[in-house]
Parts: structure tokens; sequence; C-alpha cells
């Protein structure tokens, strides 16, 4: 028996989007709702619950960083921005107001449709998934191994953290900000030549080039992403 299909709301004032992304996701068997405003939206979430919400941030009632506030308020499931601004702090405060994930217009339905899957695969297997896959890349999270083509590879603590962190929010972006606070503390949040220095060590050990990642993904100015596809 097939499992039943995941409930995606989507949010925009666009119909033209509205109907390219209802087209789209159905074809990869998705249900689909729609909301063009963001009380419209805010509705929607609360009647049907819906397993993950893309969201455009100009609405013509409310601000879509208004809405991810609302929403953060009950809603636990994902929130994908898709918006035209791509201002580098309208992409920080979006995340880390509540977003998952920041996804700017124009943009490619395949790369879309890979975000979604990997947020909701993440959210069905959660953070007690003991090991993780992706690629040649191996993490027993019970016995803190980590393992790259077969080969245990030893990282200091800090980098087993940052690791850590973006496995627990795999696909999903993390900003600078998150993860210094979260690693390091809050005193450091602005202090992101540390978490440079120790994501190219990260990389190096995990044999991931930067310029064509195969794990750590770079969001310019925002932050980093693990990818979570096998």
């Amino acid at each position: 028996m097939n499992e039943p299909a995941w409930t995606i709301l989507i949010v925009d004032d666009d119909p033209s989007i509205r109907k390219f992304l209802r087209i789209s996701l159905d074809a990869q068997g998705y249900r689909v709702r729609e909301a063009s405003g963001g009380v419209e939206a805010l509705r929607q979430a609360t009647t049907h619950r819906p397993d993950l919400v893309v969201l455009d941030l100009g609405l013509p009632d409310i601000d879509g960083q208004e809405v991810i506030s609302q929403l953060r308020d009950w809603y636990h499931g994902p929130v994908i921005v898709l918006s035209v601004r791509a201002d580098e702090q309208e992409k920080v405060r979006a995340l880390d107001g509540g977003a998952n994930d920041y996804v700017t217009k124009p943009f490619g339905i395949a790369e879309l449709v890979a975000r979604i899957r990997a947020l909701l695969r993440n959210r069905t297997e959660g953070q007690c998934e003991p090991v993780f896959h992706a690629g040649e890349l191996k993490v027993d999270l019970a016995r803190r191994e980590v393992w790259v083509s077969g080969e245990l590879i030893k990282l200091s603590r800090k980098e087993y953290a940052i690791l850590k962190l973006l496995i627990l929010h795999a696909g999903q972006v993390l900003t600078h900000q998150h993860l210094l606070r979260e690693v390091w503390g809050a005193a450091h949040v602005e202090e992101t030549h540390y978490l440079r220095v120790f994501i190219g060590h990260l990389r190096a050990k995990l044999k991931d080039d930067p310029a064509r990642p195969r794990y750590i993904v770079t969001e310019q100015g925002v932050g980093y992403r693990l990818r979570a596809e096998s």
C-alpha cells in the first residue's frame, strides 16, 4: 500500500506561480493547497495542517516575515521561503525567524523539489535517526563515528559539533549566527571567521570540494546547508 501523499501549502499572490508549482508538485505525487495572502495562509495552515509550507514574502496583506513569526507560534513543519528578495539580511531574518530554507526567484523546479524532499525526509527520520548517510558520508550519532568512503575520520570536538548540527537539520539552511551560538555560545555570534576556519577544516577531512560540494553547501552571506540526498 502506498503511503499517503504529503500536503504542501503554496502561499503566493501570483496565480501563475501557484499554478506552475501546483502542476509541478502534483506531478511528484504531492497534495497541494494554495493561498494568495498571509491571512488565508494562516487559516489554511490552521485548518489543514500541511506537512510543508512554500511561502512568498511579498504578500498583499501581511508581510511574509510576519507570517513566519505567526506560524512558528504553533506550526512545527518545514517552511521554505520562495521570494524575489535576494538581500542577505532578508534571508538571515527569515531563517532566524523560523524558515527552514530560502530559495530566490527565479528558481529551478528541480532544485526546489529536491529541497522539499530533503526537508520532508528529515522530518520523517527525525533527530533520533542513529546513523546518517549521504553519498560516501556515514555518521553514527550514537557512537560519534564519522566515516568517508569506508575510512574512519577523526574530527575535533567543535568540528563534530558543527557536523552534528548540520545533520540534525539536514536540507535546512543554518545561519552563521545559529551555528556560532550553538557551538561557541551567544558571546561569539558575530565572529564568523571562527566558523569559516572550522568549516574549511571539516570540508578537508570529509574530502568535500567547496567549489563542487557533495555535503556542505555554502549559502553566500547567510550560512551553510548539509545536502540530505543519499
